[in-house]
């Protein structure tokens, strides 16, 4: 599986962002989809899951009530809608895919190559 995040920018405190991760390669529905991000001298965090269907996502407490995850398997194509930014969500943001679905960031064989969004307050 070869994953292409896009949607990252530049925006201020409070505003809303929409990251799509476009796949291809093997079967994209039949893979467990996640964000992660990783902040300028932090490691690389979870964000939110989603299970191969869509029918059970998680979110890192930190993103929950603000951040969405979805996907679209007829567009091969997974999206973190983010609403309410804070500064501290600026971070590269990656998109990753395995065969299950879970939190933990070594459970995730594919990754893509990243995407910067940095909020200012």
């Amino acid at each position: 599986v070869q994953l292409q995040a896009s949607g990252g920018g530049l925006l201020q405190a409070g505003g809303s962002l929409r990251l799509s991760c476009a796949a291809s390669g093997r079967s994209f529905s039949s893979y467990g989809m996640g964000w992660f991000r990783q902040a300028p001298g932090k490691e690389r965090e979870f964000v939110a899951a989603i299970s191969w269907a869509g029918g059970i996502t998680y979110y890192a407490d930190s993103v929950k009530g603000r951040f969405t995850i979805s996907r679209d398997n007829a567009k091969n194509t997974q999206y973190l809608q983010m609403n309410s930014l804070k500064s501290e969500d600026t971070a590269i943001y990656y998109c990753a895919a395995q065969p299950t679905t879970g939190r933990l960031r070594g459970g995730y064989d594919y990754w893509g190559q990243g995407t910067q969004v940095t909020v200012s307050s």
